[in-house]
């Protein structure tokens, strides 16, 4: 495979020209090539771009003069990140580029998260950014494989510190894109949520059991951003089954977390077509940073402090319903088969006599809850036993093979389950 790699350069060519010209100069200094795409309004380019500002108000479906004229700033960028997204888009279904890199403020990296995140899984992004990895930037704003570097010095022209932060970002992407493999399993893929083996367990016998039956293991770690990758790679149909059994993240959408993976979380999958084995691993809980200070809501709740950075809150039975509900309407609309188990003795390691987590009641008007939410469509499975107790991971295994015997899940020596581009 050829190691020489074009990057898509994303920027206001009327006023970051000198910088976005830099980085573009980094790149074909270290044996890349480059393509630019100039996301600007009002001004001239300072650099003449490969793709002009027209050509994006064009895959808007509009032109630059009506972006000018729509009213305000907000509204034009808006315009722009469309425009900016679909065409890139294009260009990456032709080849045109392996990888993506952005640069802005607010604005820029708005507009530059839409690119992002109308590329597939897979594909170098990084973007350079003032507010990287900030608090304003909502969870489902990120893609699951986007890198960000903070943007210090980046207002107003080249300085030292300004031109050692963009060099870096160059290298990066550069190299990612020599590097990257697309991922193509060579066996048909099932993706699992889970969490680490301290609080879900169910992995040490999934995993071996289905790489066993020749399909390849994917785990998304369900602490908000794994669950954003699970979900984009679910939606393009890039997995043969979808085994979700873990959903505090979903919990901390719901209850507002910053630890959350969007508001599409359990929708991709049933709106895609994928057939989804679903539990409700760890919904008895919502993280929450922990050096942040807890809502009044959730004071004096039991808690366990995870580490410096989450600390789990149990939620009471009043939320649990809320929960089940909110679970099953999303189940309710999935156009491809759905079984939910339920593990009537506890959800997750602290689920257990004597830990935080345990509250037997609540967990039985969760289940009545979602007893009376599911839609008849939805098939579900009861088991008297723990999340974490070999019988439950068994369970999940002849739902698996049933879905195999019947041609829901396609066997392993198939066609290999392959993310479109």
């Amino acid at each position: 495979m050829s190691k020489t790699k074009t990057i898509l350069i994303v920027g206001t060519y009327d006023t970051k020209a000198e910088e976005l010209a830099f980085v573009e100069q980094v790149i074909r200094d270290q044996g890349g090539k480059a393509i630019s795409m100039d996301v600007s309004v009002l001004g001239e380019p300072g650099h003449p771009p490969t793709h002009s500002r027209h050509e994006v108000a064009a895959a808007a479906g509009t032109d630059i003069a009506a972006v000018a004229a729509s009213g305000d700033e907000n509204t034009a960028m808006a315009i722009m990140a469309r425009g900016a997204a679909a065409l890139a888009l294009r260009l990456h279904a032709r080849g045109a580029f392996d990888g993506m890199i952005a640069l802005g403020g607010t604005m820029g990296t708005d507009l530059a998260l839409d690119v992002a995140l109308a590329l597939p899984l897979g594909v170098p992004k990084y973007i350079v950014s003032t507010v990287a990895f900030s608090a304003v930037i909502a969870p489902e704003r990120l893609p699951g494989d986007v890198q960000m570097i903070l943007w210090a010095g980046g207002l107003y022209g080249l300085n030292a510190f300004c031109a050692s932060t963009l060099a870096q970002a160059a290298g990066a992407v550069l190299g990612a894109a020599r590097a990257t493999r697309r991922p193509a399993p060579a066996r048909p893929l099932v993706g699992i949520t889970s969490l680490g083996n301290a609080c879900l367990r169910y992995i040490r016998i999934l995993k071996p059991e289905l790489e066993a039956r020749g399909y390849e293991v994917a785990i998304f770690h369900s602490t908000g951003m794994g669950g954003r990758a699970f979900e984009a790679l679910a939606g393009r149909r890039g997995m043969v089954a979808a085994l979700d059994l873990c959903l505090q993240e979903f919990n901390n959408g719901l209850f507002g977390s910053i630890i959350n993976s969007g508001t599409t979380r359990l929708e991709s999958a049933g709106a895609a077509g994928v057939p989804q084995i679903v539990a409700p691993g760890a919904a008895d809980l919502v993280d929450w940073p922990t050096w942040a200070p807890l809502p009044e809501s959730f004071k004096d709740r039991p808690v366990h402090v995870h580490n410096k950075l989450i600390s789990s809150l149990t939620i009471n039975a009043e939320e649990r319903i809320f929960v089940a509900r909110e679970i099953a309407a999303r189940l309710n609309l999935a156009t491809a088969p759905v079984h939910m188990m339920m593990p009537l003795g506890g959800v997750e390691a602290w689920d257990r006599p004597g830990e935080v987590g345990h509250a037997p009641g609540d967990l039985a008007a969760f289940y009545a809850a979602l007893r009376e939410s599911l839609s008849p469509r939805v098939a579900r499975t009861e088991l008297d036993c723990h999340i974490n107790a070999p019988e439950f991971a068994a369970a999940v295994l002849r739902i698996f093979d049933e879905w195999v015997a019947l041609g829901i899940v396609p066997p392993a020596q198939s066609e290999p389950a392959r993310v479109p581009a």
